[in-house]
């Protein structure tokens, strides 16, 4: 299971690079594996400006839909429109063209709450 040392993340399985003042945000390999072949991703809060915890979107898979928690408050500024085509790649490269959305935070100090990969992986068992 590949959990990259330099990200954040979240209980909710949900990754976080941050560059600034711009998050960019995904789901993890452990979550992207529980899920199964993903063949959708929906995120239609484009534009808006979210609190820490509130659903920004949706991932579907074969045999479930799941939501997706914003894990900072801030304004979703990007999605990756690239899983409009291609949703699988979640699954092949969670980290990388897999990233679902880029959004500018609105309060750093927030990260603070989020988990560190060592943190990651015990909660995974990893």
């Amino acid at each position: 299971m590949n959990i990259p040392a330099e990200l954040h993340y979240t209980k909710d399985h949900e990754w976080v690079k941050i560059e600034g003042d711009i998050a960019t945000i995904g789901i993890t390999d452990f979550a992207q594996g529980e899920l199964g072949d993903i063949v959708y991703v929906e995120v239609e809060t484009l534009d808006e400006t979210l609190e820490a915890e509130e659903i920004f979107g949706t991932v579907e898979a074969v045999k479930t839909v799941s939501d997706l928690f914003l894990p900072l408050s801030g304004e979703i500024i990007e999605f990756n429109e690239a899983l409009e085509d291609e949703p699988e790649k979640v699954n092949s490269d969670p980290y990388g063209e897999g990233w679902m959305i880029k959004m500018k935070c609105s309060d750093l100090s927030q990260v603070d709450n989020l988990l560190s990969a060592d943190a990651y992986k015990t909660l995974v068992g990893a």
